[in-house]
């Protein structure tokens, strides 16, 4: 799971993955009438040991890759091409969809204060210190509702390692306001229990090393004000290729597609089997129960997206890949990062913002997507949900902002269960929902199995009944197989017109 959505850099594709999203594939008129039953029973196909059986297959991939399958490393290819593989021989339509990246990978991060090390991780993108680190005494910034976000916050820092309180701005927002008023580093320290894992976005957007930190350990810190303390953030950072996986059934409207995605790539520091095999295997064994030549009204798009560790860079230069005209064609995006996390939290994401926190209600048709996943858990599974701010750190992050409508399921990560939530869900209170969030213990120990199981279910209940209808999400009826022939017949006739207009332009040349 990344923190915060990426600026894109121009892409070039492996296979043309707008093939997948013209209207020029036209539904045929011997279509099968879509299956009512198909929600009911895609959540009874899409069981916990089939999904299993796809993460026991990424932690080999892994422990025989380096250890990780990060974006453009073998690890995350070979989890590419076993998804892709099945996914072929199931009948979908599948597109490797190429595009470049940064690739980052840490060196060394340690923090040390009167001989005492503190914890601390760089931020993606950061700039690196020497090696050894940096000495400079601590100038802790006092919080206020824009903590760090203006030069003037910081006063005179030259020298200095700006401490800073998260929230307000971006990370990137905070080192160049902190390098601004002199400072030659920065830490940001949380304002919520758990350990800040932040990226600046873009490689462009660091200019002084920039780490993240606890709650309590930022806290304990601004009371050493002044204090010396020696910083050493150090990563590799070069430019790579990656690629999506994008497979679409070759049933159902093309003008009003259904889209599921989860990113497929870890972290550089483990296997990522919290985060993201269980949203990837859970989809991939959706696709499987589904088939490519489902009995669905609405085509359905499942994508697994790379280098979303990176900045949500795949699903980000997939959106932006898309005319405007495409991008009319993508009813809804579903998004399923980490639902098997150990101490797990059972999060919807608010499409009405209905908690009040954070980015704000996601676009029309978000609402809708959140009802559906809450109704489905909280009445056919029997579990609390809560809801989970759109606050940019998945895939749905470009998605939501050309205005298609989001929603999805997440079971938490670096942050600390409450009492209150463990009393509602079981689990520890006072722990991280995944304590080896972004670690190399990330592992097929650290999965709750249940969790992923009814989430599993959601997922591909909720994929089922979007494929059969999105009225409630933005008013498109589901058509009848004769609706369906005349409006492919009519695509046949302007295809060919166009062609022949074509032929005609040439001989004329």
């Amino acid at each position: 799971m990344s923190s915060i959505r990426a600026k894109l850099r121009p892409a070039v594709a492996l296979a043309a993955c707008a093939s997948l999203t013209l209207a020029g594939a036209a539904t045929a008129t011997g279509e099968p009438l879509a299956n009512p039953n198909l929600p009911d029973r895609l959540a009874k196909q899409v069981d916990a040991d089939k999904v299993n059986r796809h993460l026991i297959a990424m932690q080999r991939i892994a422990d025989s890759s380096g250890g990780n399958r990060a974006a453009s490393t073998e690890g995350y290819q070979r989890s590419a091409e076993y998804v892709a593989a099945k996914l072929e021989r199931a009948g979908f339509d599948v597109t490797r969809q190429e595009f470049p990246f940064t690739y980052s990978e840490t060196l060394a991060e340690s923090l040390v204060v009167d001989g005492t090390d503190h914890p601390v991780t760089i931020m993606s993108y950061s700039p690196s210190t020497p090696e050894g680190g940096i000495t400079a005494p601590l100038a802790a910034i006092e919080p206020d509702d824009t903590p760090g976000c203006e030069a003037s916050d910081f006063g005179d820092v030259t020298g200095q390692i700006a401490l800073i309180q998260r929230g307000a701005c971006t990370f990137a927002q905070k080192g160049q306001a902190a390098a601004e008023a002199g400072a030659v580093g920065a830490l940001v320290y949380n304002n919520e229990a758990g350990m800040v894992n932040g990226t600046l976005g873009d490689p462009d957007a660091g200019v002084i090393p920039i780490g993240g930190t606890t709650k309590a350990d930022g806290e304990a810190l601004a009371e050493l004000d002044g204090t010396e303390v020696t910083l050493e953030l150090r990563a590799l950072m070069e430019e790579r290729t990656t690629y999506n996986v994008v497979a679409e059934t070759t049933t159902g409207r093309d003008d009003n597609v259904v889209m599921a995605g989860a990113h497929l790539d870890s972290a550089t520091e483990g296997p990522g089997i919290n985060d993201n095999g269980t949203g990837s295997a859970a989809l991939l064994e959706t696709a499987l129960a589904l088939g490519g030549n489902a009995k669905v009204n609405n085509k359905v798009r499942f994508a697994w997206w790379g280098a979303e560790e990176f900045g949500l860079v795949g699903s980000t230069h997939y959106v932006n890949s898309l005319s405007f005209e495409q991008q009319l064609d993508v009813a809804l995006y579903l998004n399923f990062d980490m639902i098997g996390s150990p101490n797990a939290g059972y999060f919807v994401y608010d499409g009405d913002d209905s908690d009040g926190e954070g980015a704000g209600p996601g676009p029309y048709g978000s609402a809708q997507i959140e009802a559906s996943f809450v109704d489905y858990l909280e009445n056919s599974v029997g579990v609390p949900t809560e809801g989970r701010d759109f606050d940019g750190r998945s895939d749905y992050g470009e998605f939501i902002a050309v205005g298609i409508p989001a929603g999805g399921l997440f079971t938490g990560a670096e942050v600390i269960k409450t009492e209150e939530q463990a009393a509602k869900w079981g689990g520890e209170a006072g722990a991280a929902f995944d304590p080896c969030y972004h670690t190399e213990c990330d592992h097929l120990g650290n999965v709750d199995r249940v969790a992923l199981d009814r989430n599993g279910d959601a997922m591909a209940y909720v994929t089922g009944q979007y494929a059969l209808s999105t009225e409630d999400v933005n008013g498109v009826a589901p058509q009848s197989p004769k609706d369906r022939g005349k409006i492919a017949q009519q695509r046949a006739s302007q295809r060919m017109m166009a062609s022949q207009a074509a032929e005609g332009h040439s001989a004329l040349a």
